[in-house]
């Protein structure tokens, strides 16, 4: 399977590249909000990287708590309100950004509530079918609004944007959702995460044209 210890630190040395590249690009602190996107999913994939080491050498063994949360706090804290915080602040009326501003709180509430949980709740990972599988102890009814509401968060600001090429992001992100659900639901915070990762490429050609928007509008 192509989801492995090489694979996540191989994808997060590439989204490193990536990543810094994309952040010289930025010209504005809002530009450097959304372009640090790959280089924070870089971590958050080495993170995992370190997880499945943790299971395969003892020398990492004691450190596979700190892992999984690690990964778990780039996964359902930062994420939920980083997304559509990167993309709102890229709207210059923003007033006309209502839509960004509902997800945007929506996104801080769902971040607030799942780190509550994470710091409340016991999780375990274990490999599981050449997965990794991360498993809260305490399943309830939170479990599932947050995973509506972090869908919610996650795939719809694109759509909101008034650049016209921010919507890539947003149906590759759809993309990668679907794909996950239909053949890896058992592990979908884990491979969800590595899709989103690599289709966070596209943030580097997004920023490119909206610099070129930007320029264009000035002359």
């Amino acid at each position: 399977m192509c989801f492995s210890t090489e694979a996540s630190f191989i994808s997060g040395a590439v989204l490193s590249i990536i990543g810094i590249a994309t952040i010289k690009k930025a010209q504005t602190p809002a530009q450097i909000i959304f372009a640090v996107i790959p280089l924070l999913f870089a971590v958050q994939q080495i993170a995992e990287g370190f997880v499945w080491l943790s299971f395969s050498n003892a020398t990492f063994g004691p450190w596979h708590q700190f892992f999984t949360y690690l990964f778990l706090l780039f996964a359902q804290v930062i994420w939920p309100t980083w997304v559509p915080l990167s993309i709102f602040l890229l709207e210059k009326d923003r007033k006309s950004a209502k839509p960004l501003q509902i997800l945007l709180l929506i996104g801080i509430l769902l971040s607030i509530t799942l780190a509550f949980r994470l710091s409340t709740e016991t999780v375990s990972s274990e490999i599981v079918g050449h997965h990794i599988k991360y498993t809260f102890n305490n399943k309830n009814y939170l479990h599932h609004f947050a995973g509506i509401f972090y869908v919610l968060v996650s795939v719809f600001p694109p759509f909101f944007s008034q650049f016209k090429k921010m919507s890539l992001l947003g149906w590759l992100i759809s993309i990668s959702f679907g794909i996950t659900v239909l053949f890896y639901g058992a592990y979908i915070i884990s491979v969800w995460c590595f899709f989103s990762a690599l289709m966070s490429v596209a943030v580097y050609y997004i920023l490119l044209n909206i610099i070129d928007s930007t320029k264009e509008k000035h002359l």
